[in-house]
């Protein structure tokens, strides 16, 4: 499960920085990822987690899996070192130390046990929620940069993070019938749909490590404390301690890494512009043409001679006349005072 997080965390950060930045909360981007194979793998593999990290939530507490999804982060930091040639800071490989610290004593704590059901009110909860994720996205797209990439995985997060809610009580489910039937399972789809859109729309503007490092820590607080008031989570006698600290851990590491995250993979911020390349005209010389009959004129500045530099010409009643530019140069004259 880790190492598959891991690996679609990469691919389809790669995906994403090769898309068209998208400037609005629509589902527009998604499709446009759709078409980049490498995209599609990292979906897979992503699948293939959330299958795995499903079937776990089923007897493990909310902040053991959640906690186990968010080591991720480092199986893609190591990978984009090894395959993209990411360079890390030495602040951001030392905090991604005291993440896994803090996931290592939360995985310590945990304590097996089986789920209790949501009620009427619960799935009223998560539609609020998917409703207000929803919302604060469409206006935190407008953010670039490192803020950009926390805000938006921050709410990716948080979109996951009510999946996963939903997903304990219905991992219990007794038969195909009730899994089908039981509304779990489509807030669970369109809060993975929404946090689909949040990550990869964080993943363009900025790094992927701060991205995944902000939608792991609000994805994996909620999700334990709601776990643990409302699922029936459990933490072993005597190690609540280790839970906290190991909770403390992770939010410190995280913290740290959205604020020492530099922008991994760099896009121009506007195409370099080239001047079109103009036809060559010949104006016929004037009455007052110093610089001769058939000059010629691209872009409508003459040719540089011996005359010095002149503007285009423009038409007079008794011919065409030199109109001196100064500007059509691109460069200053020296100003004198006599």
């Amino acid at each position: 499960m880790i190492v598959a997080y891991g690996i679609a965390n990469l691919l389809q950060s790669v995906a994403a920085t090769r898309t068209t930045v998208h400037h609005s909360f629509h589902p527009g981007l998604l499709l446009r990822l759709a078409c980049h194979p490498t995209y599609l793998v990292g979906l897979f593999c992503q699948v293939a987690g959330f299958v795995l990290a499903f079937l776990a939530r089923r007897d493990l507490p909310l902040f053991l899996v959640q906690a186990s999804v968010a080591a991720g982060l480092g199986v893609t930091a190591v990978l984009g070192v090894l395959v993209l040639k990411w360079r890390l800071p030495r602040a951001e490989v030392a905090l991604l130390g005291l993440l896994f610290g803090g996931i290592t004593a939360l995985v310590l704590a945990a304590r097996p046990a089986p789920s209790r059901q949501l009620g009427a009110a619960g799935l009223v909860g998560l539609t609020v929620a998917l409703a207000g994720v929803a919302l604060l996205g469409f206006f935190a797209v407008r953010l670039h940069g490192a803020p950009g990439s926390v805000a938006l995985g921050s709410l990716a997060g948080l979109a996951f993070s009510a999946a996963a809610v939903a997903a304990r009580p219905l991992a219990s489910a007794d038969s195909t019938e009730a899994f089908l039937r039981d509304p779990l399972l489509y807030l669970l789809i369109a809060h993975s749909l929404v946090g689909q859109l949040l990550l990869g729309l964080a993943m363009q503007r900025g790094s992927t490590t701060a991205a995944v490092a902000a939608m792991d820590a609000a994805g994996a607080v909620p999700a334990a404390i709601v776990g643990l008031l409302l699922l029936n989570d459990k933490i072993w006698p005597g190690r609540e301690w280790l839970a906290a600290v190991g909770f403390l851990g992770t939010l410190v590491a995280v913290i740290g890494l959205t604020r020492y995250a530099e922008p991994q993979h760099h896009r121009p911020a506007a195409e370099r512009r080239t001047r079109p390349t103009l036809p060559i005209a010949r104006v016929p010389g004037g009455a007052g043409a110093a610089a001769g009959a058939g000059a010629e004129v691209v872009a409508g500045v003459p040719s540089s001679s011996p005359g010095g530099n002149r503007g285009p010409l423009l038409p007079t009643r008794h011919g065409a006349r030199p109109h001196v530019s100064h500007a059509s140069t691109g460069l200053r004259r020296p100003t004198t005072r006599s």
